[in-house]
């Protein structure tokens, strides 16, 4: 486990150290590694850091709102509406290596534009070990490790936790006194929805996981899972009303697990599984059926691309 009372300075100083006189950005996603980030960096360069939070459509049900909220004692926060921009690049994508490809250059692409404005010369991220694993070994890409581009336009990339598991990163949040939201959250995936659509990204699918994921971590919330998720993977033939409907097939996910590197499916009570489907079966007409996902990691990814 991390030592907190001396990572913290450590990681303060490293930034402080990379970045110098110049000025820096930072991805800030709403997550607990991009929050830790980029409170340690305030900390660190105080006004020379420009946070900046991408919307890319990709996000959270009120995800935006609870950004702005969270982070309003940051004077130089930046909110970027960038959801048509995402989708464009994401129209007719259906590989799950080029959705990520795609989204983390549109990501660098949004930083740069922002960088350039305030003249930032750094790109501070809250990339983590299993981040970095999963990439080397390519059992995926993520857009702040394997899915950036080839030519990014800084002229260093500063990440202080690096070499830290997701459970040390929340004891650093604590120690930081970051919110209980932010500090406690589960793990959100970079590429937001996108990884939970498979296929190609649409907005009618954007909706239907937006609001099917909104349900889940509701009704799950007691059950103190390390993630839990709703992915759209396909149709099915449903019946709504008296009507036969080709609607939308949503897999529900739940996992226990200490640092993302392995998992196991949490074992949820029929009652809890009964609600959530009729929750997300009857608040949204496009959804024919919803599955439980019983499948540990290995063999199976927490995510679904």
């Amino acid at each position: 486990m991390v030592d907190v009372d001396s990572f913290i300075p450590e990681a303060k100083e490293e930034i402080a150290d990379a970045i110098g006189d110049a000025n820096a950005v930072i991805a800030l996603s709403g997550g607990v590694d991009s929050s830790t980030a980029a409170a340690l960096a305030y900390e660190a360069v105080g006004d020379q850091l420009t946070p900046v939070y991408v919307d890319t459509g990709l996000m959270r049900k009120g995800e935006t709102e609870q950004i702005r909220e969270t982070f309003d004692y940051m004077d130089s926060l930046r909110i970027v509406d960038a959801k048509e921009r995402f989708l464009d690049v994401l129209e007719g994508v259906t590989d799950p290596e080029e959705k990520r490809h795609a989204i983390g250059e549109q990501f660098i692409r949004e930083f740069e534009t922002v960088a350039t404005e305030v003249d930032a010369d750094y790109l501070v991220q809250g990339t983590i070990y299993p981040d970095r694993i999963e990439s080397e070994g390519t059992i995926k890409s993520h857009h702040n490790v394997g899915g950036l581009p080839e030519v990014v336009d800084f002229d260093g990339i500063v990440e202080p936790m690096r070499d830290l598991y997701k459970d040390e990163v929340r004891e650093v949040a604590r120690a930081l006194d970051l919110e209980e939201i932010i500090a406690e959250r589960m793990p959100f995936p970079g590429p937001g929805l996108a990884v939970r659509i498979l296929g190609e990204v649409t907005e009618e699918k954007l909706e239907v996981a937006r609001e099917a994921n909104h349900v889940v971590e509701e009704e799950l919330e007691e059950h103190d899972p390390w993630q839990a998720l709703a992915a759209v993977i396909g149709k099915a033939t449903g019946v709504k009303g008296d009507n036969r409907v080709h609607g939308w097939v949503v897999a529900v996910r739940s996992v226990e697990s200490r640092d993302g590197m392995t998992a196991r499916a949490q074992e949820i009570d029929w009652e809890t599984l009964q609600r959530i489907q009729s929750r997300i079966t009857g608040e949204n007409d496009t959804v024919s059926r919803v599955l439980y996902d019983v499948t540990h990691k290995p063999p199976a990814t927490i995510e679904y691309e």
